[in-house]
């Protein structure tokens, strides 16, 4: 307990360096700089991205969302220069639309989402997110959640295990890890990250974990993404903000795993193309697409962001401009 106290002292300045901090407020900046703009930090963490926001942008307003309690104290504290410029909010990303109508917003101009696990979640032990030292199976982003790992590893049967494993980690190995989980509980509950650490690396062959990195990374990002349901909610959350932009308006996410950058890159493609049929001989406006991409590809960080923050190295950005406003359904 010692050890979370400590950690969440510590002012949130020191523990966060944020990820591509100076081409995320680049690709924003168009829109976010007019006058009375709104912009949304959908994963507001420690709060490094919407400090930078609101003091280089004078007259912009950031609603900052979160699920993780925690991070809301540590941003509020580094945030309460900004007074009601600042808008804190306990939620989830994909409820994006309720978060604008409970406030009487019908539009903002800027998104950004920087997805994932973050900093703090990782750097605070008693919470199990990483593999790297024993902790209790826990991985919730927000505590007041039910679903823990814990209760995933001990009561799901050996197929979803299996199927979550290998799809939600992309691991290979993913059948054998869910055995060796199955026999291992049937001894006793598994209760911390060292024993299901333990479990991997007696059930993944040797010569795989020589390479590819630690071998419990894709099994921990599995069961991350299982308890947290991220990639569900994300589903949602991006077209979610697309709908939300003005026109001018822009969307930035950075993911850090192919799963999470597929999703992202399918809403946008989805909608900054020609809705209109195979042949047909004239584009109509309410075909034409809404959004415009203004990164070639996913960019990655440079090699001197990777140097001063090694937990950017996988981040890839994918950015786009709302050119047409949404349609709103009858």
């Amino acid at each position: 307990m010692t050890e979370r106290v400590d950690l969440e002292a510590k002012q949130a300045q020191d523990r966060h360096v944020p990820v591509m901090l100076d081409r995320c407020l680049e690709l924003l900046a168009p829109g976010i700089a007019r006058p009375g703009a709104i912009a949304i930090d959908g994963t507001l963490g420690m709060g490094g991205h919407t400090e930078a926001m609101l003091t280089r942008f004078p007259d912009l307003t950031v609603i900052g969302i979160d699920r993780d309690q925690m991070a809301h104290r540590l941003a509020g504290e580094r945030l309460a220069r900004f007074e009601d410029r600042f808008v804190p909010v306990h939620a989830v990303y994909d409820e994006i639309p309720q978060i604008l109508a409970d406030r009487n917003i019908e539009s903002v101009d800027g998104v950004l989402f920087d997805l994932g696990v973050s900093s703090m979640q990782l750097d605070e032990r008693q919470r199990g997110f990483a593999y790297s030292y024993d902790a209790p199976l826990d991985m919730r982003m927000d505590d007041t959640d039910e679903l823990t790992a814990a209760v995933v590893v001990n009561e799901y049967d050996e197929a979803d295990l299996r199927r979550i494993i290998r799809t939600w980690g992309e691991e290979k190995f993913a059948g054998r890890i869910a055995a060796g989980i199955i026999a291992a509980r049937k001894t006793a509950p598994l209760t911390t990250t060292g024993e299901l650490v333990k479990i991997i690396q007696q059930t993944v062959p040797v010569g795989a974990q020589r390479k590819g990195g630690h071998p419990a990374k894709r099994t921990f990002q599995a069961l991350r993404i299982e308890v947290n349901h991220e990639l569900d909610a994300l589903e949602r959350a991006v077209p979610a903000a697309i709908d939300a932009l003005n026109v001018g308006g822009r969307l930035v996410a950075m993911s850090y795993h192919s799963l999470e950058d597929k999703l992202v890159k399918r809403a946008i493609t989805e909608r900054s193309r020609s809705s209109a049929p195979k042949g047909f001989p004239v584009e109509l406006e309410e075909h034409q697409p809404e959004l415009k991409v203004i990164t070639r590809g996913a960019e990655p960080p440079t090699e001197s962001e990777i140097d001063e923050n090694p937990r950017a190295a996988s981040a890839k950005l994918r950015a786009a401009e709302k050119i047409k406003k949404t349609k709103v359904a009858a």
